[in-house]
């Protein structure tokens, strides 16, 4: 399947040069290496090697050419080699010598030897010899690595090869430039190997080894591509898109829900904490919790939206905490998380699940964290499962810091970061006003002005800035920069920037364009920051004229697919990361706006001058809409050929006005002036003429361009950044040739075709080579001026990010083997979207391309396509992928129009060639053209070769015909009411088309036509049009009989050709029928068996076409069938039937279902099962199975659907439809005989399972492979470790073991609670055994028992190996502290799923298929197929080749009438005792408006309805029911049990939150025995009661007797045998009084539970289980509402009654009381300054609580004035609370407000706080320091005030830790805290205290008092004569505080005052006595 060209030498060579070879072969090129300083001989010596999926034809030509290389212009043309390889195709080998010839097809001397061989696809030509390729026998195995490995080396080859051998180059890639590669090697050094390969290959041994046969692991084999045939990647055509719709502004449903759990170390004293969430613009907040910096919520949130993905996804989720909220005012913010949806949803099941968010606060960016919240955020799309993390008692999640709400790579410090988003002008912007104004004012003023008003507005996480506004202005500037200051990391993706126009009514959007972080910056190591520009980013939308109401405003806001260019803007973006101890800084977060420094016009690029030319060669299939008025096409790059409404001012005269760089105005001057003087400047033409539609059919016309082909010309400029494209297209192709090369692998798997993992190994090469090309090619320009840093890093990055990728492919290539296809191909698509990330490029340079469909001047459908798929470069790799090739544009309506049915007709079809690129490298811009034309020119560019044409002339056409053959369609979509289509397809091809037969009433159509298509004209070359022939489209109608038809699906072909020189012969003809996927706008809509041929009408005519044969079908009018070579082989198969009875049948045009028949049809014949009489009684058939024969095709993949049809059949033998099914894949029903030699199929010899008496608990669950024909002894689960656990235990009786549970202790519960471990502790391994899952692989399957067995001891090793790690340093031999121990409680299986899923639906015998009426939505997301389903018909089918395999007739018992389907059980009516026991609901959706439930159960069954309503559990999201419900019920009547969850309220209805349905009938039948659990372990009593009425030993001798197998024989004791299989066990039972009895049933139950080991009849059987079931609501389609675990067990009636329910009611809460004495403390902070002395003291008293908030907290009495910090109290706290030990939770009811109807429950950690506070009198009190003790694992106190630190509270010293449950009574120092003003801890005192725990019951008959009070009071404390309140006693405090320290200054004073006084007195009588002395002297 090869052409291999050996190039030998070329010879006469002229002159000295560097000389390179390329060889061409169907479009396909390769380069030899570069041969240096050649003088007239080049020794090539190389092979060059093309896969053909298809035989080469005798006139398919190879090419040869030799150039001069050069390593800067382009290589110059010596000559060139043509040969015509019909000698090779006869001869299989062919050695040539040949002179070259020149440009102009003269004879030059240059002579060269070449030697050709081939093998054809299908071994008729050749066959390899093994002398042919290998130079010489050295090339062994063990050398083919290590060429892997070097090959990519430049002259690594292994010294041992020979210089002449051959080195191979494949095909699968494309051109290999080898323009760069003279880098890469030194040339000075290696002159012995100047015949190198510049860059080897890895050598393609290993292809050649499937030949050789021998030698080479077959698993090291790659393959080329195989869809040569299907996809036909041509030349000049490049592949066109199928899916039409955009799905981009579509809304969806999406659903938010938050947990808000708990926060911690809130930074503040004694706060009164309250959590705002805020999802957009949506906020709901929790309840308050009181002083408390640790306040724990539990509360959920759910936020709804229906939006756009985009909108949804920019959303910002802010988390907050807010103190003291109340009423009145709004509180202070503590801190604030923001997170964008977006992130949220990109994480594993998209959600964050028991995280703690960092809160910062946004006003103090210096100030650090401000506390943590703990969460679980998810995010649900519709149809997005979201798996729960089993919620049971979670312990281990207090590390904080290991369990961050991050996303994974994101450091747990962020550092704030300034964000500047740099602004500096726009231009192109459209008109935003009417000109009628500005008329107006012209007239007036005289002056013109713009009409617009533009300003930009940039938003980023929640936040948006906005610069100036410039008034009237097309072309604004503004160098502004938009500061953000944000944490970074940010975790919000997207910035969004938008200019505006400023309105005096509303502000309305121009343009949008979003920045994505992610592109703009990489954090790896070698990583950079976001940065971004100077660029210019290019922004669509709507169309640019003017309308006051724009109906695709939308498009300007960002959402959907812009329509028109609007405008581009230069921008930059640079972050700083802020050093935050810097003082200087602003340290809020508000947004600031501030002048920028303008940037220079040419940092953006040198500005250049691009062409863009056009020609359409067809347009088709235009729309009958727009069929009447002449119709036009225009092509627009930015504003550039926008005639209509595009350029506001033309920019060209821009240019020449402002000169910004002098030069470049003169150059761009100078070029167009040349031009003129080459004939006139060259003006655009950017539309075609106008022309009227012809008619194609009723639907479509087309334009009759016939040989005259319109063409259009335009020249733009834009900065020359063409390196970012160029770059951004090598990356494309790479993910392009993956993309496909992936598909193709999964093509081969899902049609078995052989060897997938070859090709997938081909493909991994593809891409090593590809990636290792990009790092030769993107290195270039790297001096270019206007790189940005962007650009520079980007391209580091790239480079960096595609070198590993090859690296990884190909060591990935070296791991793909047969069996990890599958695992592998996923890694594959890592590297596909990897790829697609990188190559999408964010600084913009050249704006799309937009072709526009014009009728009477309005725009009616577009397309849009990307430049750099059409941008040219003369490196092959670098071209656009669809530049200078004939693409195919389906166009589509703007905007909204386009959604839905609207968007999936086609507007218009056109097969259009596009040319981009430099004007200067226009030479070749007609060179992918189809050959054969001539140019029609302007008047001016006559005679001018580079002036483009406005049209092409064909000279060449062809004459075809095509044959369409038709043959069938499945799974169509339903286009009528009755849920069934009459469909008929449409075909066309150019301005043809053709319609096959209508066939009524059916999704899956057998048309089994062809279509003649005649005198078609193509135009061009022949041998061309063979390779490229023009593509055909295929549409798929409903012909409905009023009005037009529905579309259902479009899909395309490419036809095979046959030129009128070939033959109509293998192995091209016949053509094989393909199957062609149908397209419904983006959903796929069923496929299409068809093939296409297409074959040239020679000069004879018809004639020598071949013969169209075969009868016109005349029943079916003049149709002609498929042809014989082309329809699929047939053969008789035999297909039965097993009728069962149909279900829940819904009403038919408002009548009841009554008399139903199921019909069976496939392929054109059937059955009909027997009539039910009366539905309503007995919905089973009474016939149950029926067959027919039928011809169905050899290959399977061919199968023709099978269809159910059910129809009513009323009186006068009317009959309706009542609904259909397709059973689309037969396969799953080919009945294959068992494969006799499969182990568990040989029934000789013994093969023992023993069983140990104990199962341990955390066992792994090993399937152990039982090799039948072994005697082995095999131990399942060996309970080793619980062996070594006792010994242990014995080992050292002081430690403080748990004690073996007291049976009477354990309940239901404990045995949940111990399995839900169980199932989280399988979770973990799965986990930890996932990273060793390759060396899983290794061990290899054939080694049978040791395989599986090596990973179990594995396993085990790695438990021990954890346990030790666990244990530490100073564990003792026996001390098992630190791993859980867990009591031996026997288990059940914990499912978390439904059981369903778990055991396949239980369809081993009975398949349920839904019956579905009505059309299929015509929006994706409107009707579910769900609303769709009208009942169900339940049976199963049988598919086998005619004469019966002999075996099966013989068995014994066969039933004929049974065929297939023996030992089915009777299906008449039957009563069951169904009980549904519900254990609890997690997660459910809110229905109230405080975001809490009232939920009840409510189930229904039949007739029966339970609603559970006086048993609701309030207020409450995650109730725990703990019921069962009996319920009677008679199969097949009543067989849906739904279980409801209903919300209860206390006025109006109840609302649903959700429920689920679960089919009794099909568990109660199945083979997996889904009636009752088998449990574990057999008891007689005790909480593990054995629940079946039927003993182990019975139901074993059932299934025996059912499933005819020999058994069972028990005996001895402890051994059963069953067919050839013995299982042993324990013999022996206790009974409840301890006597132990003989019993057989543990060897039953072993055996049951390894039933699946039994040869033939042996399958899982269903265990002892929980399961885990979604609530669904149908108002919220696809949307979890929660989930309910639940079992269901079925007893039938006519066997004994089982016995009593099990009781599983909740666990009631114990009654406990905690006495907590506060003895002393001590080292208390002193708070208050001395009323007189000014000394430092403190009023302290102790506060604690246990329960929830303040409600229960109690206070000591105030030790007064304590100067030294030490208080005395002596008090007593009593705490009498209720406990849940199996969760660790207090319980507490209370009314949530005085409004509230009833209690609510809540659960809350049992947590103990402690604080101490300072007494004030005036105002309120002041808190000193806290302590929260958690009652199950606390520190234990220290023994003295001075041995207690504050380390022992931080965790930050390992203190041996205490349960107060386990201790009773602890007394000791503990040490109180609070944060300083640096949020750092610090001591603020230390308490005494001493904790006593006792049950309700103790503390009954063992009373004591509260406080000091009686009983048992304490006595009063010794409290220092100081400690009392001085205003109270103001002696006491004159005696204490004045006299005490003041008594010496007070004795002064009085003294001093009694001097003062006589003074007074003396100084007082003086003036007395003198007078009297002088008076009366």
């Amino acid at each position: 399947m090869a052409l291999l060209v050996h190039l030998k030498t070329v010879s006469e060579l002229r002159g000295r040069g560097d000389r390179i070879a390329k060889v061409t072969f169907r479009g396909q090129a390769f380069y030899s290496r570069v041969l240096e300083n050649c003088e007239d001989v080049a020794d090539f010596d190389e092979t060059f090697r093309w896969p053909v999926a298809s035989n080469i034809d005798s006139n398919e030509i190879l090419e040869i050419q030799i150039f001069n290389y050069s390593k800067v212009f382009s290589n110059k043309l010596i000559g060139t080699f043509r040969m015509v390889l019909q000698k090779v195709v006869e001869e299989n080998h062919v050695e040539v010598s040949d002179t070259l010839i020149d440009d102009n097809n003269a004879i030059i001397k240059t002579s060269l030897c070449v030697e050709v061989r081939y093998q054809a696809t299908d071994g008729t030509v050749g066959s390899w010899d093994d002398g042919d390729f290998l130079g010489d026998e050295s090339l062994h195995e063990e050398e083919k690595d290590s060429q892997e490995t070097d090959g990519l080396l430049p002259g690594s080859r292994p010294s041992s090869r020979t210089p002449g051998e051959k080195s191979f180059r494949r095909a699968g890639r494309s051109v290999f430039s080898a323009m760069k590669l003279g880098k890469n090697r030194t040339h000075k050094e290696e002159p012995q190997r100047q015949d190198e390969p510049a860059v080897l290959e890895m050598e393609d041994l290993d292809r050649l080894a499937i030949r050789l046969g021998d030698g080479l692991d077959p698993d090291s084999v790659s393959l080329a591509s195989v869809t040569a045939l299907t996809t036909n990647v041509s030349n000049k055509r490049s592949k066109p898109d199928i899916k039409m719709e955009p799905c981009a502004g579509r809304p969806m449903d999406y659903q938010v829900s938050i947990t808000v759990i708990e926060a911690r170390q809130l930074v503040g004293l004694n706060m009164d904490p309250v959590v705002c969430v805020e999802v957009g613009d949506d906020k709901k907040c929790t309840s308050m919790k009181e002083s408390t910096n640790c306040p724990y919520y539990n509360e959920y949130f759910v936020f709804d939206f229906h939006v756009s993905p985009d909108v949804m996804f920019d959303k910002i989720i802010k988390i907050s905490v807010i103190h003291s909220k109340n009423l009145l005012r709004s509180g202070t913010l503590v801190g604030s998380f923001k997170m964008d949806v977006g992130t949220v949803y990109s994480q594993p099941e998209h959600q964050f699940h028991h995280k703690w968010a960092i809160l910062s606060d946004p006003d103090d960016i210096s100030a650090g964290l401000k506390g943590y919240v703990k969460c679980d955020i998810a995010v649900v799309g519709k149809g997005d499962n979201i798996k729960t993390p089993h919620k049971a008692n979670e312990t281990d999640e207090d590390d904080i810091e290991g369990n961050l709400l991050l996303p994974e790579g994101v450091p747990a410090e962020r550092q704030w970061a300034r964000f500047y988003v740099k602004i500096y002008r726009a231009e192109g912007l459209p008109r935003m006003n009417t000109s009628l104004m500005a008329n107006v004012k012209k007239a007036f003023i005289g002056e013109n002005k713009d009409l617009v008003d533009p300003y930009v507005q940039v938003f980023f996480a929640g936040q948006k800035g906005k610069t100036s506004v410039q008034k009237s202005s097309y072309e604004p500037l503004w160098n502004e920069q938009v500061i953000f200051t944000d944490l970074f990391p940010p975790l919000c993706k997207r910035m969004k920037v938008q200019i505006r126009d400023s309105d005096k009514v509303n502000d309305v959007a121009i343009g949008t364009h979003f920045i994505d972080l992610r592109k703009i910056s990489n954090d790896g190591d070698k990583g950079f920051l976001p940065t971004l520009g100077p660029a210019w980013v290019n922004m669509y939308g709507s169309t640019r004229n003017y309308t006051l109401l724009d109906e695709h405003q939308d498009l300007n806001e960002g959402l959907g697919e812009g329509v028109s260019f609007r405008a581009r803007l230069m921008l930059g973006l640079a972050v700083e990361i802020l050093d935050t101890s810097n003082p200087e800084l602003t340290s809020s977060t508000e947004v600031q706006v501030e002048q920028a420094t303008p940037v220079s016009e040419s940092c953006t690029g040198k500005m250049e001058e691009f062409f863009l030319f056009g020609a359409f060669l067809e347009a088709s299939m235009i729309d009958r809409k727009n069929g009447d008025k002449p119709i036009t096409f225009e092509v627009t790059i930015g504003n550039y050929g926008n005639e209509v409404d595009g350029l506001s001012r033309p920019q060209r005269a821009r240019l020449r006005k402002e000169p910004g760089d002098e030069e470049e105005v003169d150059l761009i001057q100078n070029s167009s002036d040349d031009e003129a003087d080459e004939g006139g400047d060259l003006a655009s033409v950017s539309s075609t003429p106008p022309m009227r539609p012809q008619i194609t059919d009723r639907n479509y016309f087309h334009l009759p361009y016939l040989e005259r082909k319109p063409c259009i010309y335009m020249k733009s400029w834009w900065p020359d950044q063409r390196r970012r494209l160029y770059n951004a297209n090598i990356m494309d192709r790479i993910a392009d040739k993956l993309e496909e090369g992936l598909n193709d692998v999964q093509e081969m798997i899902k049609t078995e075709k052989s060897y997938p993992e070859r090709r997938l190994r081909g493909v991994l090469e593809e891409l090593s080579c590809g990636c290792y090309r990009f790092l030769s090619l993107a290195d270039k320009d790297q001096g270019h001026s206007s790189r940005t840093r962007l650009d520079r890093e980007r391209l580091k990055s790239c480079m960096r990010e595609l070198e590993s990728m090859g690296q990884q492919a190909k060591t990935l290539r070296a791991q793909v083997k047969k069996h990890t296809v599958r695992d592998k191909l996923r890694l594959c698509q890592n590297f596909l979207q990897k790829l697609r990330f990188l190559a999408d490029e964010p600084q913009h340079s050249i704006p799309d391309v937009f072709i526009w469909m014009m009728s009477n001047n309005k725009r009616i459908a577009y397309a849009r396509v990307p430049s750099k798929d059409l941008l040219f470069s003369i490196v092959e790799e670098e071209l656009g992928k669809d530049c200078a090739k004939v693409k195919t544009l389906f166009l589509k309506l703007p905007g909204k129009r386009g959604f839905g049915s609207a968007g999936w007709t086609v507007q218009a079809k056109l097969e259009l060639y596009l040319w981009l690129g430099l004007s200067k490298q226009r030479k070749d811009f007609l060179c992918g053209l189809p050959c054969g034309f001539e140019e029609v020119k302007a008047a001016q560019g006559l005679g001018l070769h580079s002036f483009p044409p406005i049209s092409l002339v064909y000279t060449k056409k062809q004459a075809f015909q095509l044959r369409a053959h038709m043959y069938q369609a499945r799974s169509l979509f339903a286009a009528d009411s009755s849920g069934l289509s009459d469909p008929f397809a449409r075909v066309f091809f150019i301005n043809q088309s053709q319609c096959t037969e209508v066939l009524n009433e059916t999704l899956c159509p057998t048309w089994d036509q062809m279509l003649v298509f005649d005198n078609l004209e193509l135009y061009g070359e022949a041998h061309e049009l063979r390779d490229d022939p023009p593509i055909i489209v295929i549409e798929i109608y409903d012909q409905d009989a009023m009005g037009k038809a529905d579309f259902m699906g479009r899909t395309f072909a490419k036809p095979l050709v046959k030129m009128a020189d070939e033959a109509y012969c293998p192995p091209r003809f016949p053509p094989q029928l393909e199957y062609y996927q149908i397209y419904r706008g983006n959903a796929t809509a069923g496929d299409l068996l068809a093939a296409f041929e297409l074959l040239q009408i020679g000069p004879a005519g018809k004639a020598d076409l071949p013969p169209i044969n075969g009868p016109v079908d005349m029943d079916r009018g003049p149709i002609m069938p498929v042809p014989v070579g082309i329809r699929p082989v047939l053969s008789k198969y035999r297909i039965e039937v097993l009728f069962w009875g149909l279900r829940d049948l819904k009403r038919v045009n408002l009548a009841q279902v009554d008399r139903p028949r199921v019909d069976i049809e496939c392929a054109g014949k059937g059955v009909q099962s027997s009539l039910i009489h009366n539905y309503k009684k007995n919905p089973n058939f009474n016939t149950l199975v029926k067959w027919f024969e039928v011809d169905l095709p050899e290959n399977e993949l061919l199968h023709p659907p099978l269809n159910i049809r059910v129809v009513d059949c009323r009186a006068f033998g009317r009959y309706t439809l009542v609904g259909s099914h397709a059973v689309s894949a037969l396969r799953r029903f080919i009945y294959r005989p068992p494969d006799r030699s499969a182990p568990n199929w040989n029934t000789t010899g013994e093969v023992v399972v023993n069983m140990e008496p104990e199962v341990p608990v955390k066992k792994l669950e090993t399937m152990v492979k039982l090799d039948a024909t072994s005697d082995a002894v095999i131990k399942v689960d060996v309970a080793d470790e619980e062996k070594e656990k006792k010994k242990k235990k014995k080992g050292n009786a002081e430690e403080p073991e748990e004690e073996e549970p007291d049976e009477s202790m354990l309940d239901w519960w404990s045995k949940y609670f111990a399995s839900i471990d169980t199932m989280k502790e399988q979770l973990r391994q799965q986990e930890v055994s996932g990273t060793d899952l390759e060396e899983k692989e290794e061990v290899d399957n054939t080694e049978g028992l040791k395989g599986p067995m090596k990973v179990k001891e594995k396993a085990k090793a790695a438990k021990e190996e954890k346990k030790k790690r666990t244990q530490g340093p100073g564990a003792g031999q026996g001390s098992e502290v630190p791993e859980k121990k867990k009591p031996k409680i026997d288990e059940l299986k914990v499912y978390s799923k439904e059981l369903e899923s778990e055991f396949d639906n239980f369809e081993d015998w009975l398949h349920t298929f839904n019956l579905l009426r009505g059309k299929t939505g015509d929006d994706e997301d409107g009707s579910t197929e769900e609303e769709r389903i009208v009942g169900r018909f339940k049976g199963s089918l049988c598919v086998y080749k005619v004469p019966l395999p002999e075996d099966v007739s013989r068995e014994a018992g066969y039933d004929p009438t049974y065929g297939m389907f023996q030992g089915i059980p009777s299906n008449d009516p039957i009563n069951v005792l169904v009980r549904v026991y519900v254990v609890r609901a997690t997660d459910l959706h809110p229905a109230d408006i405080n975001g809490k439930a009232d939920p009840y159960i409510a189930i229904r069954l039949g007739k029966t309805d339970i609603r559970d309503k006086e048993n609701y559990i309030s207020k409450q999201l995650n109730p725990v029911f703990g019921k069962s419900f009996d319920i009677e019920a008679s199969f097949p009547m009543e067989s849906m049990l739904t279980v409801a969850v209903y919300d209860w309220d206390l006025v109006g209805t109840d609302d649903l939150i959700g429920e689920t349905k679960i089919d009794l009938e099909n568990r109660f039948y199945s083979k997996h025995r889904a009636t009752c659990g088998i449990a574990q372990t057999y008891s007689i009593h005790g909480y593990n009661i054995w629940r079946d009425p039927m003993k182990p030993s019975q139901i074993l001798t059932r299934l025996c007797k059912e499933g005819k197998v020999d058994g069972p024989h028990f005996g001895p004791p402890g051994r059963v045998k069953v067919s050839n299989r013995v299982f042993t066990g324990p013999s022996e039972i206790e009974d409840e009084n301890g006597q132990r009895k003989p019993t057989e049933e543990h060897v039953a139950l072993s055996a049951l539970r390894h039933w699946e080991d039994i040869p033939r009849v042996g399958c899982r059987l269903v265990p002892e289980h929980v399961e885990t079931r979604p609530l669904l609501n149908p108002d919220k389609p696809g949307i979890e509402q929660g989930r309910l675990e639940l079992w269901v067990d079925m007893f039938p009636m006519d066997m004994p009654a089982p016995g009593t329910p099990l009781d599983i009611s909740p666990r009631k809460p114990k009654k406990y009381e905690l006495r907590v004495i506060v003895w002393n403390t001590d080292e208390v902070v002193l708070e208050d300054d001395d009323f007189f002395t000014g000394e430092k003291s403190s009023d302290i008293f102790v506060r604690g609580w246990l329960k929830g908030q303040q409600e229960d907290k109690q206070d000591t009495d105030v030790h007064y004035h304590s100067l030294t910090g030490e208080g005395n109290f002596n008090w007593r706290y009593l705490f009498p609370f209720d406990y849940l030990a199996a969760e660790e939770k207090i319980v507490i009811s209370k009314k949530e407000s005085m409004f509230s109807w009833d209690e609510t429950e809540y659960k809350i950690p049992a947590r103990l706080t402690l604080q101490i506070w300072d007494a004030d009198h005036f105002s309120a009190d002041d808190f000193l320091g806290a302590i929260e003790l958690d009652l199950n694992r606390f520190p234990r106190g220290a023994k003295t005030a001075k041995q207690c630190t504050m380390e022992m509270a931080t965790g930050e010293v390992d203190v041996p830790l205490v349960s107060i449950f386990k201790q009773k009574r602890v007394k000791g120092w503990w040490p109180l805290l609070a944060r300083d003003e640096n949020d750092e801890f610090e001591l603020t005192g230390k308490v005494e205290a001493e904790l006593h725990l006792l049950t309700a019951e103790e503390a009954e008959k063992n009373p004591v008092g509260l406080a000091r009070n009686e009983p048992d009071p304490l006595e009063k404390p010794k409290r220092p004569d100081t400690s009392f309140i001085w205003f109270l006693n103001p002696l006491k405090s004159a005696r204490y505080f004045l006299w005490h320290t003041y008594r010496w200054l007070l004795l002064k004073l009085l003294l001093l005052m009694l001097l003062l006084l006589l003074l007074a007195l003396f100084l007082y009588s003086v003036p007395g006595y003198l007078v009297k002395k002088i008076l009366g002297a």
